[in-house]
């Protein structure tokens, strides 16, 4: 897929756990972990919302469009 998830990268930066993520954005550990490996066929704006606001980022930090070869 084209799309790259970097949220591992924002999380490390913002120095914040999957665990502690999960909670404050109300989504369980398993599903934050199919989002930040890239899994997830869809991420609700709602969900991209609350994670904006916690790690204090734009969408743009967490996803990435890059072209298949």
């Amino acid at each position: 897929m084209a799309i790259i998830v970097n949220l591992d990268v924002m999380m490390a930066k913002r120095k914040i756990s999957s665990n502690e993520l999960a909670e404050k954005i109300d989504i369980t550990p398993a599903n934050l972990s199919i989002l930040k490996t890239g899994k997830a066929k869809a991420v609700r704006f709602s969900t991209l919302d609350k994670i904006c606001k916690v790690l204090d980022c734009q969408p743009g930090d967490i996803l990435e469009w890059r072209e298949e070869d």
